[in-house]
């Protein structure tokens, strides 16, 4: 991730739950102002096919609008949430060679981010509890 250092304790603690999942990862992202959009673009182009290859499905995408609370520097260019099949999963991706080679488009489009692992609580009407995510693996 470019200028923000990845936490090696959470990334210790994710990796001791590989093989748990699924995980949603929200991505939030604010772009270089001179040509991050269109070197973003470019990165989504190329990681699409790693992304399908391993499982995982881009819930939502959108663009930031209005910043009705918090402050300026709160406000992203960007917000993702992606569903990784597992954490073992997501771990594969950005270790492989494919994802090393096209991560330098994500790597010089982005200024700042926040990657959040998180999984399903279903506690708002209408969520997927745990329960119904493991039945809905299930098949």
């Amino acid at each position: 991730m470019p200028r923000d250092a990845i936490n090696p304790d959470a990334l210790e603690t994710f990796a001791a739950r590989a093989d748990e999942g699924p995980v949603y990862m929200l991505n939030l992202i604010a772009l270089e102002p001179d040509g991050g959009a269109e070197g973003y673009a470019e990165y989504g182009r190329r990681v699409a096919p790693l992304l399908a290859e391993a499982g995982c499905e881009i819930v939502y995408s959108g663009h930031g609008a209005e910043l009705l609370g918090g402050r300026e520097e709160d406000a992203w260019d960007l917000v993702l949430l992606v569903r990784y099949p597992s954490r073992r999963a997501l771990l594969s991706l950005i270790t492989s060679e494919a994802y090393q080679a096209v991560g330098r488009y994500r790597d010089t489009s982005v200024v700042r981010s926040v990657l959040l692992a998180t999984d399903p609580a279903g506690i708002v009407a209408g969520a997927v509890s745990p329960e119904q995510e493991k039945a809905d693996r299930r098949g």
